[in-house]
């Protein structure tokens, strides 16, 4: 688990050390990626303004079942490009592992590689569009939004201080929020 913690942290070093701009505000005032109806949910992180977007990947309205997200960076630092996660940040970081739901036609169950302690399903609203169901304050959310908080520690490995994440309730819209400390 250390030596996971250790390669995340090395890789999050890696990505803001060749970054082209570093951010020092908060996180809402962070520029957001345009919307997209296959957007599940991003991640963005205060060493720079750079987004890991995981944008639903639909066959004829149903995840592809072997590779259900297509997951890459948009470059908002640079000139807003979307770039393909190297695979380093694929297999350490930002990465998935995926598996059908039993008995759970088209919803699929993934693990982000870098945090394996919570599931994500992959699922449809009641109005077709892909959403991400996760636990987010003991409630099962459509989870849009995850703010990774990281302290340069002047040395090769940054610290993670907090994790943020941003839903809504599904059945009422409601924001749900949760902070944790991996």
């Amino acid at each position: 688990m250390f030596a996971r913690i250790l390669i995340v942290a090395l890789v999050l070093v890696l990505e803001t050390a060749f970054s082209q701009q570093t951010v020092t505000s908060t996180n809402n005032k962070f520029p957001q990626p345009p919307p997209s109806a296959i957007r599940l949910f991003y991640i963005q992180r205060s060493t720079n303004s750079n987004v890991v977007i995981y944008d639903a990947n639909l066959v004829n309205k149903k995840y592809e079942t072997q590779k259900p997200i297509r997951s890459y960076w948009l470059r908002l630092s640079d000139k807003g490009q979307k770039e393909d996660l190297s695979l380093l940040q694929r297999t350490l970081a930002y990465g998935y592992e995926n598996e059908p739901v039993p008995n759970e036609p088209n919803n699929v169950d993934i693990e982000i590689v870098s945090y394996k302690k919570r599931r994500i399903k992959l699922s449809f609203d009641a109005t077709g569009n892909p959403v991400a169901l996760f636990q987010i304050a003991g409630k099962t959310s459509h989870l849009y939004r995850v703010w990774v908080q990281v302290q340069e520690t002047g040395n090769l490995i940054p610290r993670i201080m907090y994790v943020e994440l941003f839903g809504h309730d599904p059945k009422t819209g409601a924001e749900v929020y949760e902070r944790f400390k991996p």
